[in-house]
């Protein structure tokens, strides 16, 4: 996980995936928790994430500042799959899933 601690609130970027670990989602949000519900609940079942079953949390990083995130988020999703592989794995090499990090909080 990636940290930058600036800032009074706290915002997230992530990437999520399916079952089968074959599509790839960024996101932003400022509760992750609330976020996880959503995509693992179907919230919405036209969304991307609801036709793909995507809801398991391999990738995170924390920031400070929602423009920060942003920008970071835009980032990450111009990344090839390849590149966005590379980065799950720096911090979680077996694409584990970390929705258990934020469902008691």
């Amino acid at each position: 996980m990636i940290e930058f601690s600036e800032g009074i609130y706290t915002y997230y970027v992530y990437i999520l995936t399916n079952k089968r670990r074959s599509v790839l989602y960024t996101g932003v949000t400022n509760n992750l928790h609330r976020r996880l519900y959503h995509h693992s609940s179907k919230f919405n079942m036209n969304s991307f994430t609801g036709k793909y079953n995507v809801e398991f949390l391999i990738y995170y990083e924390k920031f400070g500042w929602i423009q920060q995130a942003i920008e970071r988020e835009k980032e990450i999703k111009n990344f090839p799959r390849s590149k966005k592989l590379e980065l799950i794995r720096s911090t979680n090499p077996n694409l584990d899933f970390w929705n258990y990090l934020f469902e008691n909080l």
